[in-house]
């Protein structure tokens, strides 16, 4: 098993790692378990207090930690302190709300009083040790967005960071334990995928959150299902982006671009197919064209890059097979298409136009910084167009017609619809798809109460 970091901007090897043994393993499993019993009891101003002190080491480091990040899997480092931030804003807020969130819940006495209770009440109470099966496109706000709500609710997390961010995947353990929280409330694992179906099988875990590939879902979901045990899973996402003729299209297309190629298009919830009413579709398409020509592609350490490289050779090969299959299919590329010469895994910003049904591109999920034009006749079409997907992560509407935008959040088959901008997530929000992009919601009330036992309280009269 390879756990290493390896900088994409060059193929260089930088640093190796060993996996974890069966020994080790089983410490912290035991650790784990242990940790659970005394900090589930902890109060929720003590969680606070080093969920804030957690988010403040964090904001310290966040030119650091921005470094490696870009180091282990290419993102623009400017885009890598953003994330920095971004995870500590998450942390700073779930330690102000999560008391309010999960307070005790308690109907009116009139409502009960025929079960025979004087009182009934609704508490939510931790699980237990919770393992996370983590991705490497944002490998820190992935992780954040999980432990933060996780050990607010009284639970302990133990992370399966990607294999190729072990560096950040470290940074996450070590962070937690210089906030104060004891040694086993968070740990990070270094295995391989191999080993996660055996800690799925371990009575000692309780419960499963996976953010990944639809195989990896499945894979998870199945042993989970099989030990019943509560999982919430995101999985791919393959968003439209709908724009009719009342949008502001300078805005819309600049947006657009942003959207398709923020983390060089690696992002579940990235804007993938464009979908244009006839009536504005030239007008958009000139327009979004020419800011994804405009964009610099490059070193992802200087700071006036907009695009770096893919995270792996595999994951360019990848993306640039499903842009040929189109393009064999009488796809358009007007822009792009073709792998720059020279050393990283870099590829350019691409526009297809002409897609149909039949080619991978409209069924499979794009990552990298590959957009497809789709031409609608009228909102009907867009619609349909837009569901033709096995995903439903999130949506893109850009109208200013209030029935258009109406008719949108009725029919659009996403777990999110952001009209007149670009999706993106929020600790105050709920975030999850439907159909192939998984179940379940991670962040805001709905999130932290994914991993609670929801328990029932009733007190004879």
């Amino acid at each position: 098993m390879h756990i290493a970091t390896v900088n994409p901007a060059n193929g260089e090897t930088v640093k190796t790692y060993h996996p974890m043994d069966e020994d080790e393993l089983e410490r912290r499993l035991q650790l784990a378990e242990a940790t659970f019993r005394t900090y589930r009891t902890t109060t929720f101003e003590e969680r606070s207090r080093l969920l804030h002190h957690a988010a403040e080491i964090l904001d310290e480091d966040r030119d650091a930690i921005g470094k490696v990040i870009t180091t282990e899997m290419g993102k623009p480092v400017t885009q890598a302190r953003a994330e920095a931030a971004k995870c500590a804003k998450a942390m700073h807020w779930y330690a102000d709300h999560a008391a309010e969130l999960l307070a005790d819940e308690e109907p009116a006495a009139s409502d009960v009083k025929d079960s025979g209770a004087s009182r009934a009440l609704v508490r939510y109470r931790p699980l237990g040790p919770v393992l996370a099966v983590m991705p490497w496109n944002f490998p820190l706000w992935q992780v954040v967005r999980f432990a933060a709500p996780a050990l607010m609710a009284g639970n302990v997390g133990l992370l399966k960071h990607a294999s190729n961010v072990p560096q950040t995947a470290l940074y996450l353990e070590d962070l937690f334990h210089r906030a104060g929280f004891t040694e086993g409330c968070f740990q990070t694992l270094l295995i391989g995928s191999a080993a996660v179906d055996d800690l799925l099988r371990d009575e000692r875990i309780k419960a499963a959150t996976l953010t990944g590939s639809e195989p990896a879902g499945r894979a998870v979901a199945s042993t989970c299902g099989e030990m019943i045990k509560k999982t919430v899973l995101e999985l791919g996402g393959s968003d439209p982006f709908v724009v009719m003729p009342s949008a502001d299209l300078d805005r819309a297309a600049e947006v657009a671009v942003t959207a398709r190629v923020q983390n060089a298009g690696q992002s579940c919830i990235a804007a993938k197919r464009f979908i244009v009413h006839t009536d504005v579709y030239d007008a958009f398409a000139e327009r979004f064209v020419a800011g994804m020509k405009a964009l610099k592609v490059g070193d992802p350490m200087d700071e006036d890059t907009d695009v770096g490289p893919l995270s792996s050779e595999q994951g360019r090969q990848d993306l640039e097979e499903l842009v040929d299959d189109a393009v064999r299919a009488g796809a358009t590329v007007l822009c792009g298409g073709e792998r720059p010469d020279g050393p990283g895994w870099f590829y350019p910003p691409t526009v297809l136009a002409g897609i149909d049904r039949e080619m991978r591109i409209h069924r499979e999920e794009a990552f990298g910084p590959v957009a497809t034009l789709y031409r609608a006749d009228d909102l009907d079409e867009a619609v349909l167009i837009a569901n033709d997907s096995l995903f439903g992560l999130s949506s893109n509407v850009w109208t200013r017609d209030e029935a258009e935008i109406d008719r949108f959040v009725r029919d659009l088959e996403a777990g999110g619809v952001y009209v007149n901008g670009m999706t993106a997530s929020h600790p105050a929000l709920p975030f999850g798809g439907v159909k192939r992009s998984g179940y379940g919601r991670e962040l805001s009330g709905h999130g932290i109460r994914e991993f609670c036992n929801i328990t029932t309280v009733w007190h004879g009269a």
